[in-house]
């Protein structure tokens, strides 16, 4: 078994604990597929950031990047804990209102915010706009004009350094659709800009180099590049920088074969480059801003299905069939990904065997995995898939047809429904009847 199974807690019954609660249990509660989140990891890993943060003495933010999985309770989490919000959307920010969230310490990022989602970001008053292109500031600056308004604004540049990362999820090579390039003259141009325009507030400058970071050389060297430009625009233009935003994409365990850091690791990294390059360029150590998301939520989550129909094809592979699959997990069709898992409700078995994951969906390509050895599995047994808090939820779809599953909070040896399962009624609610009188 891997690491990350191994971890596991267990009853006396062989059966999985999450948040001391049995899984089996959750699924006789609520079904399956779900999203189970043992809300003690979140908080855990969120009390780690900020304690590194404290620990060095520095003005900080941990922002958490909501996209990773968004609902009011988590928001709500996130509040208690003290973080600060990224949202990439009208939608993201209607649920941190309506989460009772402070609007203060919403970010709001995204590569082509419509005028309405810049003008409702307006009227909420939100701590700040992560500008990513000329035609968003054009926008933003007519809207602050015409409410008589300020915007406090970074600019997301991409400083041309990628972590080691899948190709989909790179973002901070030059070859990307986010940002400013910086060594094109695009950032120079931005920073001359925002600085003209009187209903904007350039507080500083943002990047993200990537997602799944094993390592902190990354973040090193596109702090170093970041002062180069600081550098040059405060010797041009007088600016000097109140907040240097060096994003996320901190990885975490999927499986056996990952070796994440500690969330201090990386804040002792980015503070201490921070202010070495902060000092060489004579300028003030601005406020450090970053922004976990999967780091915060991924390991928390794990996705219980139930096991249905088998294919065995003698010396080729043997199939077991799930109850959810693509719908629940884009991530290993979209990308690959590579998960640990287990039977939740139960250890004992005959000889293990070697399985394929098969989602329900009806698409070749709806595998959650290959090559999982599992003791003989029958119909009706749990498979809990393990680090799934981050970008399932999120990214769940209907495709043929499938309701979204329930998200369930444990904690303290208590469960709580977050998200309720999505209804047949649900699935048509938006449906209209096709009627010839409305034909044009």
């Amino acid at each position: 078994m891997s690491m990350i199974v191994t971890m596991k807690k267990r009853n006396e019954q062989g059966q999985l604990m999450i948040g001391n609660i049995n899984a089996v249990t959750l699924t006789e509660h609520y079904g399956t597929p779900l999203y189970a989140y043992d809300v003690s990891q979140i908080r855990d890993k969120a009390r780690s950031f900020k304690q590194a943060f404290e620990e060095a003495g520095t003005e900080y933010q941990v922002a958490y990047a909501s996209k990773a999985f968004s609902c009011i309770a988590m928001v709500q989490l996130a509040h208690e804990e003290g973080l600060s919000l990224d949202v990439v959307s009208g939608g993201e920010l209607y649920t941190a209102q309506q989460a009772g969230f402070p609007m203060e310490r919403v970010h709001f990022h995204g590569n082509n915010k419509s005028r309405q989602e810049i003008h409702e970001a307006l009227i909420a008053g939100i701590g700040c706009f992560v500008v990513d292109n000329f035609h968003e500031m054009e926008i933003l600056a007519e809207e602050t004009r015409n409410m008589d308004v300020e915007a406090r604004i970074l600019l997301r540049v991409t400083p041309g350094v990628e972590a080691h990362t899948h190709a989909y999820i790179s973002t901070g090579g030059e070859d990307s659709k986010f940002g400013f390039d910086l060594q094109s003259g695009q950032a120079d141009a931005a920073v001359e800009k925002a600085l003209d325009h009187s209903g904007l507030h350039l507080l500083g400058v943002h990047c993200h180099i990537g997602s799944q970071i094993f390592e902190t050389t990354g973040f090193v060297q596109a702090i170093a590049t970041l002062y180069q430009y600081l550098g040059h625009w405060h010797t041009v233009y007088g600016f000097i920088p109140e907040v240097v935003n060096t994003g996320g994409g901190f990885g975490i365990r999927y499986t056996s074969n990952d070796r994440p850091l500690e969330p201090g690791a990386f804040v002792e990294a980015v503070v201490k480059a921070v202010r070495n390059e902060s000092t060489n360029h004579h300028m003030p150590v601005p406020e450090i801003w970053i922004e976990p998301g999967r780091a915060l939520v991924g390991e928390a989550g794990t996705t219980l299905y139930t096991i249905g129909s088998q294919k065995e094809i003698e010396g080729v592979r043997h199939y077991i069939s799930v109850d959810g699959g693509m719908t629940d997990n884009i991530r290993p069709a979209l990308y690959n990904a590579v998960y640990d898992a287990e039977l939740a409700n139960r250890t004992e078995g005959q000889e293990e065997k070697t399985y394929a994951i098969a989602g329900k969906g009806c698409e070749s390509g709806d595998m959650l995995m290959y090559d999982l050895p599992l003791p003989e599995v029958s119909p009706g047994d749990i498979l809990a898939v393990y680090s799934t808090g981050a970008y399932g939820f999120s990214m769940a779809s209907n495709y043929n047809r499938l309701p979204r599953p329930p998200v369930v909070f444990v904690e303290n040896e208590r469960h709580q429904l977050v998200v309720e399962r999505e209804s047949y009624a649900d699935l048509v609610r938006n449906d209209l009847p096709l009627s010839s009188n409305e034909l044009r």
